[in-house]
């Protein structure tokens, strides 16, 4: 696995956020992926989870979503990211910047980059 694989990955993933499209995002993962959103929060298990969060927190609830990235470091099957997001909240009008950190388990079965495991951290200022 290379840098340019995980920040091609990173792309589609920023693409699937900014289009509001969580049925493209879950065909990032493997079926049986574990995504945890914060540390301290249970993992969601495979894509049917991963979907629903996507389409409750982003899809139906963000608009005018912005999306960067940067592959810090890999090593074997593991990445680390940074990446910063800004969107809208649709019910408030609110002006959401996250900036935040990936660590990325991936799998490269039958020469398709999925993520196998996702968590996250990352901090917010809302205006």
């Amino acid at each position: 696995m290379k840098e340019q694989d995980v920040q091609n990955w990173l792309n589609e993933y920023g693409r699937a956020w900014v289009n509001g499209d969580p049925d493209h995002l879950v065909t990032l993962f493997f079926d049986t992926a574990t995504y945890r959103e914060t540390p301290f929060d249970d993992p969601m298990n495979g894509r049917d989870q991963i979907r629903e969060y996507w389409q409750n927190g982003a899809a139906d609830a963000q608009e005018n979503v912005e999306f960067t990235s940067q592959v810090w470091a890999t090593k074997n099957n593991a990445a680390i990211a940074g990446w910063q997001a800004r969107f809208t909240r649709k019910a408030s009008g609110a002006r959401v910047e996250l900036d935040g950190t990936f660590r990325l388990v991936f799998s490269n079965e039958q020469g398709t980059l999925k993520c196998i495991a996702l968590e996250e951290w990352w901090h917010i200022r809302e205006s």
